[in-house]
């Protein structure tokens, strides 16, 4: 007769069966704490677990003294796109690693050590430039170190994008295996929408349906929206649910972020949540080891909630009600749309929008450019990162008083996905319908070198957005109500210097809807007619931007700051033109040769007026002749 071994469960194991018989409670913000003790904002937190090991056992230990459970590892960005930003990529092994050995020796066997994994922080696709597969690779880079290193659980937490989570979820789930917890968690807005409006119910069938274990809300606007939600949560998993609100809202005291919630404030809502049915409990950003403290007293007091019978599939699921409306034929959405669906050859004007609310010399040219035959109208959106009058109600001016369609760049840098929504929306309804999506120079590019950037999405992201609305859905897959008719124009670089990005970049662009393409400046037209060559599968209209040259100069600027390559026999004609009025005439003169040469290669061009010089770009259009 053989023995049989006795077993001693893991520690995975251990916190699956504790799972299962109370309520656990987690620790609170590592990140509060480090500022707390010095540790400015702008270091890179999760290396500190090489360079200040210490400070970061001591956050652990505190924790667990205030009655922690479970101890997450301090590598929320450990993952390799965060860590390069700060030039430590190539630690990314040894930085999560450290982590989880300054939680296990602060927790001992009085607590579980997670290993906490939050967004990229950079957009994915649609959004953004990291396809999925990327991303599921990155998050399992990070993933096989935290595990390799020997945690109890894993914790993806903080994330807003439903997309980015599942990635995150399955990467997670190969590296762990069958066994491992895993704990996913979203932030949500007031109404319990992520940032892109999906909706509780979306994300929690999602949730429900993929290989995590505990799913939750953390961070946020604090205890009382990750208890509504929580609340609606609820109806639709039977997984066990976890809370990990944020103290509150920061309030600015004193040059500091302070966070209000006290400590008996989040009891309150510890109890709240327990009733509501969660099974872990801690706290996101401005808890503190008090704050815990409190929670695991309210913990303690109440008995362990009877697991919820919960039927997932008798309710509703709004997304299968969710249509997509027939997007509106380019031809429908404006006179632009037509001439290039029709294959005419069109001629755009560029004109800035002015510094003040003067805009008389705009209407002139504009009225000018019409005139002359000119189809459309070019309106920058904050070029060079300068402050001028919007560029959409410019737009609107010139349609108005000029009679000629206008275009509207509309750049990324100073808008959040929510507000793009609504400017998109006040665009159609207003008659501006011909678009070209950019992401937009940064500041540091113009007169406010110390203005912010948003940049939640880029260029690729911004044209899905569009794409969306022009089907009657929002970002988030919700209905409008109505569609937009947005003409979606993209830009494109023929003289970029990583050609391999740019026509990566550029093949997603026309993935997520684009419908017309105008590229950058372009004076070498060899590389034009390559990219042409390059991207001729797409069969989509293509317009060159032509500048006409004002001085040698101007060619070096070019050259030098913009990174426009401009071949050597055009720089010595600059170069031999020896007064202004002869400079300006020769770019006029080149900038005419040009456009001939790319009549037959492509659907139209771009010209700039530089300094507002319409008539410059007039001239040019002349030796198109007859269009």
């Amino acid at each position: 007769m053989t023995s049989v071994e006795p077993t001693t469960l893991s520690r995975a194991a251990e916190f699956r069966s504790k799972l299962q018989s109370k309520i656990v409670v987690a620790d609170g913000a590592m990140g509060t704490m480090l500022y707390a003790k010095g540790i400015f904002i702008n270091r890179c937190f999760d290396e500190l677990n090489l360079s200040a090991p210490q400070i970061v056992k001591e956050v652990h230990q505190e924790y667990v003294r205030a009655g922690a459970e479970v101890l997450e590892t301090n590598t929320f960005g450990g993952n390799r796109i965060r860590l390069s930003a700060f030039g430590f990529g190539e630690k990314l092994r040894a930085i999560n690693q450290a982590g989880v050995r300054l939680a296990r020796e602060a927790a001992g066997e009085r607590a579980f050590v997670a290993g906490a994994i939050g967004p990229l922080g950079a957009p994915i696709e649609p959004l953004g430039p990291i396809s999925f597969a990327e991303a599921r690779t990155t998050f399992k880079e990070q993933a096989d170190a935290l595990v390799e290193a020997g945690i109890d659980l894993l914790v993806l937490e903080t994330f807003y994008d439903l997309s980015e989570l599942r990635e995150a979820i399955f990467a997670a789930r190969e590296a762990a295996g069958p066994e491992m917890i895993i704990v996913a968690q979203v932030t949500v807005e007031d109404d319990g929408n992520l940032r892109d409006g999906t909706s509780t119910e979306t994300f929690t069938r999602s949730l429900n349906e993929w290989p995590v274990d505990v799913i939750g809300v953390n961070c946020s606007a604090g205890p009382k929206a990750i208890l509504d939600t929580l609340e609606k949560m609820v109806a639709l998993t039977a997984k066990p649910l976890s809370a990990m609100p944020n103290a509150g809202l920061p309030a600015k005291v004193e040059g500091r972020n302070i966070y209000l919630c006290s400590p008996e404030y989040m009891a309150q809502y510890a109890r709240r949540y327990l009733q509501a049915g969660v099974r872990v409990i801690g706290g996101c950003c401005g808890t503190t080891p008090e704050h815990i403290k409190t929670i695991c007293s309210e913990v303690r007091s109440l008995q362990p909630v009877q697991q919820r019978t919960v039927t997932v599939e008798a309710a509703e699921d709004p997304k299968s009600q969710v249509k997509r409306l027939p997007k509106i034929s380019i031809e429908q959405k404006s006179a632009l749309g037509k001439s290039l669906a029709s294959g005419k050859f069109v001629a755009f004007v560029e004109i800035l929008p002015p510094r003040g609310i003067d805009a008389s010399k705009e209407i002139a040219g504009a009225k000018l450019c019409k005139e002359h035959g000119i189809d459309c109208i070019n309106v920058p959106d904050g070029p060079r990162a300068s402050a001028r009058l919007s560029a959409q109600v410019t737009c609107q001016l010139i349609q108005q008083h000029a009679g000629i369609e206008a275009v509207l760049h509309f750049c990324c840098r100073d808008r959040n996905i929510l507000s793009m929504q609504s400017e998109l929306l006040g665009a159609h309804a207003t008659g501006v319908r011909n678009l070209i999506c950019i992401t937009g120079d940064p500041p540091r590019m113009g007169s406010y070198p110390d203005a912010t950037a948003v940049f939640d999405v880029d260029s690729i992201g911004l044209t899905n957005i569009v794409n969306q609305l022009n089907q009657g859905l929002d970002i988030g897959g919700n209905p409008t109500g109505s569609q937009t008719a947005l003409l979606i124009g993209v830009g494109a670089n023929p003289g970029a210097p990583n050609m391999e990005e740019e026509l990566r970049r550029f093949a997603w662009k026309i993935e997520a809807g684009a419908e017309y393409v105008v590229t950058q400046p372009v004076f070498d037209l060899d590389l034009l007619e390559i990219y042409l060559k390059k991207t001729e599968q797409y069969k989509i209209p293509f317009v060159a931007g032509i500048w006409p040259l004002t001085s040698y100069r101007n060619a070096e600027f070019m050259v030098n700051e913009l990174r426009v390559p401009v071949p050597e026999e055009y720089m010595n004609r600059m170069r031999r033109a020896d007064s202004a009025d002869k400079a300006r005439a020769e770019g006029i003169l080149i900038a005419r040769e040009m456009a001939q040469r790319v009549r037959p290669m492509l659907q139209g061009v771009q010209l700039s007026a530089p300094f507002g010089r319409y008539e410059m770009a007039v001239q040019v259009a002349e030796a198109l002749g007859e269009r």
